[in-house]
């Protein structure tokens, strides 16, 4: 990744993480609408399927971010996780059991990786602000999407980077949705102008791009936008799951 070091301008300039989920989508459509320059950070790092990479392409081209990068890790070569190699992605969970257990699906520190790259382009860009569409109430029981974690990953950010120990920077680490249910974000990402249909969730979804309608992910989506009151524009592969 090449990019010149911009400097400070009255616009205030922030990384977004965008995975193509309903929950990174709708903090890229906050933050924009928060008066922020968003600029775009994805991950292309062995995940069993490129429909949440090419649904991070589809929010960030609609939304009309100032620039879109992906990096490329090799988190498949660690294993570890459901979503990095061949484990089965469970299905069925019951809403407690979801919130209480960590589950398969969690990729060792990813949320760590990916703040550190995040954090990393802030230096490069002479920008203070990062946002991550964590959530700590209708989630997966991930231990990085908890306000813990991203309240010492904040300090952390000030003494493992030149600016922040030169005391010219003083990182924030914004999670807008940490404390909202999944009807609340969603109903929080249709008011700033986001499309649902552009986003992807499932775990995993068939060949054709179709949610499979019972894997953690697609359950939490469901049942958001039955809360929300609003249709759900998910292509599931029984389209009775989405009654």
């Amino acid at each position: 990744m090449q990019t010149t070091k911009t400097s400070k301008t009255s616009k205030k300039i922030a990384v977004v993480l965008v995975s193509g989920g309903i929950d990174s989508a709708t903090t890229l459509a906050l933050a924009m609408k928060q008066g922020f320059d968003a600029y775009a950070l994805s991950f292309d790092y062995g995940q069993r399927h490129s429909q949440e990479l090419d649904a991070a392409r589809r929010v960030v081209r609609h939304l009309g971010v100032a620039r879109h990068v992906i990096i490329r890790i090799d988190l498949r070569s660690l294993g570890g996780s459901a979503l990095t190699s061949d484990i089965e992605v469970p299905k069925g969970r019951d809403p407690g059991t979801m919130s209480s257990e960590i589950p398969v699906t969690y990729v060792p520190a990813r949320n760590t990786i990916f703040l550190s790259f995040a954090l990393a382009w802030c230096e490069v860009l002479g920008a203070e602000d990062i946002f991550i569409g964590a959530n700590a109430i209708d989630y997966s029981g991930y231990p990085d999407c908890r306000p813990e974690f991203l309240a010492e990953f904040e300090r952390l950010a000030q003494v493992a980077t030149k600016e922040g120990t030169e005391g010219r920077a003083h990182y924030r680490i914004h999670a807008p949705l940490i404390r909202m249910t999944k009807a609340e974000i969603i109903r929080a990402g249709a008011a700033a102008g986001v499309d649902f249909s552009l986003a992807h969730s499932c775990y995993d979804p068939s060949l054709e791009g179709l949610a499979c309608g019972s894997c953690d992910s697609c359950l939490l989506r469901r049942k958001g936008f039955q809360e929300a009151g609003l249709p759900d524009p998910t292509r599931y592969v029984n389209p009775r799951s989405s009654a």
